[in-house]
């Protein structure tokens, strides 16, 4: 009975993929067993996606694809079941990342996503509450990893990102992790597409006290706020609320350290380790 609760938890998308994936084999006339072999999988891998029991990796899709001759249609599910790994209320704002021509956050508590090392993202899915499984971690993990396609795609997408000194100084998972999280930040920033400024606490008062958020600046020129908190989303797009978040946000970057100091910044903080 256990199977088919799972495949009944699943999303659509998943069930969708798992059925074609079936029936392609079934049409090859292999058994799940005599796939995986093709594959370089086990037969119990293919059934955990047939079954639904595990959600296809990208390289259990390229590989099925290459196994079953498929056409592009398994290749096709990648970007959509991609979207799939991420948290319900933060799909929408993924896509339209993904597609951006420009990204702008501001981050209060933690280094941005798309600037999180491996080891820093697991460390965070470590404290979460309620807690993860690794299984769903690792999920976690490797769907935020997915969004630093944003740095290399063409045409390539310029990324602002304004950290408080606060969330430099949170040490998640030890020094070492802290320490590759910086050399990484350092890295980052000498990408000719990214600035990464530092907000010192030295500044006290200033206009980001309000809040985080992230601007996205869709292919049609048009500016999107997103704001979230607790597990909880907002998307802005009228026209007057946008506006004078842009102006905080521009003040914001005003405020804060310059992009060659905030380097100098973060070396110091590295060098405390």
């Amino acid at each position: 009975m256990a199977k088919p609760k799972k495949r009944d938890a699943a999303s659509p998308t998943v069930q969708y993929f798992a059925a074609v994936l079936k029936l392609l084999r079934q049409q090859a006339g292999l058994t799940q067993g005599e796939l995986g072999e093709r594959m370089g999988y086990t037969g119990s891998a293919v059934s955990a996606v047939e079954t639904c029991t595990k959600p296809p990796t990208d390289e259990f899709i390229e590989a099925a694809e290459k196994a079953l001759d498929a056409g592009g249609l398994l290749r096709a599910a990648i970007g959509f079941l991609r979207l799939e790994r991420y948290p319900e209320h933060f799909q929408g704002f993924v896509k339209l990342e993904q597609e951006a021509i420009s990204v702008s956050s501001y981050c209060m508590q933690l280094i941005d996503g798309l600037l999180q090392t491996p080891d820093y993202a697991r460390a965070l899915f470590d404290h979460a509450f309620p807690p993860v499984d690794a299984d769903e971690a690792d999920r976690l993990v490797a769907a935020r990893l997915d969004r630093k396609a944003l740095f290399d795609r063409k045409p390539v997408a310029v990324v602002n990102v304004i950290l408080e000194e606060a969330a430099l100084r949170r040490h998640i998972g030890g020094l070492e992790i802290m320490r590759a999280q910086y050399a990484y930040l350092i890295e980052c920033a000498r990408r000719p597409n990214v600035v990464i400024q530092v907000m010192p606490q030295s500044r006290g008062g200033h206009a980001g006290l309000p809040g985080p958020m992230k601007l996205i600046e869709t292919p049609d020129e048009t500016t999107l706020v997103y704001l979230e908190g607790q597990g909880k989303s907002m998307l802005v797009s009228k026209p007057d609320e946008v506006g004078v978040l842009s102006r905080r946000y521009a003040m914001i970057r005003s405020q804060a350290l310059g992009p060659e100091e905030s380097v100098r910044f973060i070396e110091q903080l590295m060098g405390e380790l």
